[in-house]
């Protein structure tokens, strides 16, 4: 009985109706695309600074200070720059690091950002810069320096997002 039973339980599992195919080509694996990161940077509204998102390539102040400096050329609707005319150049982190025979004190750091642009930056154009870059608690000042063609560059000043607001 136990032979017969095994038999009919393979014959059930053999004519279930579904023969064995070859391996067939169906498209694309399904993927799914990560849109970039989503942070925020500083324009004008009502003449005041305001937070607005930004969509940026990664998670960078580079990033970041590119994403304020290319709103200048889109439609800002309500909002508005005082970044008009001005390029962004690079980047340069510099922390200022314990000297030998110096007292060890905490140790800042200053970013500095490098534009380029005729014209006068603002104080508000100079707190759009300084306030985008400073969401990064890391750095404590940041250094604006204005590079001109066949001119010596120029450095606007140091800052800090509080004292610019």
């Amino acid at each position: 009985m136990k032979a017969i039973l095994t038999i009919a339980a393979l014959l059930a599992i053999t004519a279930c109706g579904i023969s064995p195919t070859d391996v067939q080509d169906r498209g694309n694996a399904p993927t799914i695309r990560i849109p970039p990161p989503s942070k925020t940077i500083y324009l004008i509204r009502d003449g005041k600074l305001a937070l607005e998102p930004a969509d940026v390539e990664n998670d960078t102040v580079a990033s970041l200070l590119g994403a304020l400096f290319a709103a200048s050329s889109q439609p800002l609707g309500d909002r508005d720059t005082a970044l008009r005319g001005f390029t962004y150049l690079r980047i340069k982190n510099s922390i200022n690091p314990v000297q030998r025979d110096e007292i060890q004190l905490p140790r800042t750091s200053t970013l500095t950002v490098y534009i380029r642009g005729e014209g006068t930056l603002t104080k508000l154009g100079m707190a759009q810069i300084v306030c985008t870059a400073q969401q990064d608690a890391a750095f404590e000042l940041v250094k604006i320096v204005r590079e001109n063609e066949n001119r010596p560059s120029k450095t606007e000043g140091r800052f800090t997002c509080g004292e610019l607001k």
